[in-house]
């Protein structure tokens, strides 16, 4: 994920057959005893909150945590090991970088609008790959929103991998251990149509995981790609860069299938199709935006439904693919709407198996 070519072997070891994804038609659906433990459960980083006005020359126990968070997107680059609870420069330098990629005043302290930008669900890619970035902190005054909609902030994995040009319809299919049902497919079935409707790719399900160009897979923990989830909210999913083709999403969230038809304030409630929605976007070449409204935009809060492209994302997928043909420019949302009846009952992971999986990606030359 953090290259443009992979030398991928990957190990899935030994998942308990009752970690499951749990799915839900829409949010008034969700069981009262479930909502009562989502209420009661810890975000993957809520702690950090007591971190709120620390700054430079600070030491607080645990602030090592937060160093680690910035390393694990990109921030900081040099080893945990050698992690203290110190806030140093290195720290203020990743905390100034965060703070122009996510349009906030670059303080290099945290702040607490700094803190609550922290704390929301987030992709897994990193915002900064081998040092380099082109969100808002590789560009010069980018903490200046007057320039968000003017510039273009799409960004790309570093050697702009991409696609074959002789290959423009791509192949998809879910790990079969997860057992999903139509329904959760359908979902991301319509993930990819938004997609297709603004370049030339076409995209097609298979029965064949093995053989599939996109292989999507819900796992928990340490599921042998290097990247593990955390529980709930925290990292909701990543996606490898092409041509590897690799999409995990986090099995232990509650994944709401039609939408958030209800507002929202205390909830680990995911809307399914926002996350596919900007996890493709990777699947095909696409790093994080610091516009705000765009799909690629590396963070999305709980209760929160995000899935129509916006022009930052449609330039930046054009620029690798081209433009459809019939897409008039100027909406990306006219999807056709799938059969939401049904029942939706969890999906079961993976069982007691071990399987080896060991796959070359090949170097794209551009």
């Amino acid at each position: 994920m953090r290259h443009h070519f992979v030398f991928f072997t990957l190990i899935l070891v030994l998942f308990s057959s009752t970690s499951s994804a749990h799915f839900f038609p829409n949010v008034s659906s969700i069981p009262p005893w479930i909502l009562k433990n989502i209420n009661q459960t810890a975000g993957a980083w809520d702690a950090f909150n007591k971190y709120a006005g620390c700054r430079a020359g600070d030491k607080v126990d645990g602030l090592a945590r937060v160093k680690k968070y910035f390393q694990n997107f990109g921030y900081i680059t040099e080893s945990p090991l050698n992690f203290t609870d110190a806030f140093d420069d290195v720290l203020e330098s990743a905390i100034k970088n965060y703070q122009k990629n996510f349009n906030l005043e670059p303080t290099g302290q945290l702040d607490n609008k700094t803190i609550q930008q922290i704390l929301r669900p987030r992709c897994g890619n990193p915002d900064i790959v081998n040092g380099t970035t082109t969100m808002n902190s590789g560009h010069p005054d980018s903490h200046n929103t007057s320039l968000f909609h003017s510039v273009a902030h799409y960004s790309f994995f570093p050697g702009k991998p991409r696609w074959p040009s002789n290959k423009r319809t791509l192949t998809y299919a879910f790990l079969p251990e997860n057992q999903l049902t139509d329904n959760v497919k359908a979902v991301f079935g319509q993930a990819f149509s938004r997609w297709s409707m603004v370049t030339q790719l076409n995209f097609t399900q298979s029965e064949s995981y093995r053989t599939a160009d996109i292989r999507i897979a819900f796992v928990t923990g340490d599921h042998g790609d290097g990247e593990p989830f955390d529980g709930v909210l925290g990292t909701l999913a990543h996606a490898f860069s092409p041509p590897s083709g690799f999409f995990h999403l986090d099995g232990e969230e509650n994944w709401v299938i039609e939408g958030m038809n209800t507002p929202l304030t205390t909830m680990s409630a995911v809307d399914l199709e926002s996350v596919a929605v900007h996890e493709i976007g990777h699947l095909l070449g696409l790093g994080h935006s610091s516009v705000e409204e765009s799909i690629m935009f590396p963070t999305i809060s709980s209760g929160t439904r995000k899935v129509e492209l916006v022009s930052d994302d449609i330039e930046g997928i054009q620029e690798l693919y081209g433009s459809n043909p019939n897409f008039n420019g100027t909406s990306a949302t006219s999807v056709q709407q799938r059969d939401t009846s049904g029942a939706y009952p969890s999906a079961s992971l993976w069982g007691l198996t071990l399987f080896l999986a060991v796959g070359f990606v090949h170097i794209i030359l551009l």
